[in-house]
């Protein structure tokens, strides 16, 4: 039992060590100003949906906002995903001259459910667009929104990921530290991997796909995170999905741990269940065709392993320091190794939140970040075990934007 647990750790350390210098190189690359291209003039037309499950609290501010966009109207339309909705969600909707399409199925519950459901719906319309843009209802979005999405259309660019903000950093310490997430991530994920030719990863609202890839590929993406198996299509498919820095979409956080578990769990069942029905072929395809895209996303689908496998290792070097050598825990490489890998997994995101100007008091929550980062562990296990439970859960929208705030957030000011 000795050399077997021996064994054992020495692997789980190799997996480890490798996936966390991994991203600690890539990270790299994100560390650096972004230069914002000129814009070119309006010439595509958008699709808005939004996806909305009872949400008569926030859908007016978004439909508000989105008629105030740097965009020729007439080049775009909005219409709202009223699903399943038993308030008075539609009724506001009609009210704010938007059209509204009511959808009732008590069976097939969800966000990528009512998608497909419009997106067939799109097509049988007799005005054709050249994209859609998928928005969640309790968003509000950056004025540039669709002129940042016409750029990358015209670039040949066909799915593209806007910036993903948080519309209420300063509510609680929860929220703090789940917009410190988005703000690492962004830089130290989703724009790293953009110079380096990678996918990035849909965030589920404020993105944009054309109506070419769609009539194509269709929309079939139907686990509990819709967004993360429909990156795996596109990676599958050899179509790149495309990171913009300046476009930005400012989502709505769970207030309290409470909400934030559950929201979190939920995403980690439909991870978990993509990697288990993607990873196979994302790493036959990197190997058979050599296709770094590939590989790298099927670096993200393991990731939650990895929390599992860190909270492992750092007990058994927690277990070491305290009680010296301990026979049987063995390290496959020096301690000087996990020590660098510690301190850039700290550093870079310090960096990355400094490129990104967060202001000064929101970094002090760095200090606390690492009790959020935690609960990850307990939440990657629950998402292991639940994984093939299909049941959607919704998250509680109810955060209004004050006035004195929502011209600074369209305007792309961090407030």
């Amino acid at each position: 039992m000795k050399y077997i647990f021996i064994t054992f750790f020495i692997a789980i350390q190799i997996y480890v060590l490798f996936l966390t210098y991994y991203y600690n190189v890539i990270s790299i690359f994100g560390l650096k100003r972004e230069k914002e291209e000129e814009d070119c003039p309006p010439e595509k037309n958008f699709a808005i949906a939004i996806a909305a499950h009872n949400e008569e609290k926030v859908v007016g501010q978004i439909l508000d906002n989105l008629k105030e966009l740097d965009y020729p109207k007439e080049l775009y339309d909005v219409f709202v995903i009223c699903d399943n909705c038993t308030d008075n969600t539609a009724k506001i909707v009609r009210e704010k001259e938007v059209v509204a399409l009511e959808r009732v199925d008590r069976k097939n519950k969800g966000k990528g459910y009512a998608l497909k459901w419009f997106f067939d719906l799109l097509f049988k319309m007799d005005k054709k667009y050249d994209a859609v843009v998928v928005f969640d209802a309790d968003n509000l979005v950056t004025k540039n929104f669709l002129l940042k999405m016409n750029n990358n259309l015209i670039d040949g660019n066909e799915v593209i990921q806007g910036y993903l903000d948080s519309k209420n950093p300063d509510d609680s310490w929860v929220t703090l530290s789940n917009a410190l997430a988005y703000w690492i991530t962004n830089r130290v994920f989703q724009l790293a991997r953009k110079r380096l030719k990678l996918n990035a990863a849909l965030g589920g609202t404020g993105f944009c796909m054309s109506t070419n890839v769609l009539r194509k590929f269709g929309w079939n993406a139907m686990s509990l995170t819709e967004d993360l198996e429909f990156t795996m299509i596109c990676t599958l498919n050899n179509i790149p999905v495309v990171w913009e820095h300046h476009a930005r979409i400012y989502d709505e956080k769970p207030l309290t741990m409470k909400a934030s578990f559950r929201q979190r769990v939920r995403w980690l069942q439909g991870h978990w269940d993509c990697c288990f029905r993607y990873s196979g072929k994302l790493l036959k395809q990197a190997f058979t065709k050599g296709s770094f895209p590939c590989f790298d996303a099927f670096i993200y689908l393991i990731q939650p392993s990895k929390m599992i496998l860190d909270a492992f290792s750092f007990t058994m070097l927690l277990l070491r320091l305290i009680f010296h050598n301990i026979p049987i825990i063995k390290l496959v490489l020096p301690g000087w190794f996990w020590f660098i890998a510690l301190f850039f997994r700290y550093i870079i995101p310090i960096i990355a939140l400094a490129f990104e100007r967060v202001p000064i008091k929101r970094m002090f929550a760095i200090f606390i970040y690492p009790l959020y980062g935690i609960t990850w562990v307990p939440i990657s296990v629950l998402g292991l075990i639940k994984k093939d439970q299909k049941v959607w859960s919704h998250t509680k929208h109810d955060r209004v934007i004050e006035e004195e705030h929502l011209e600074s957030i369209i305007n792309k000011k961090r407030i």
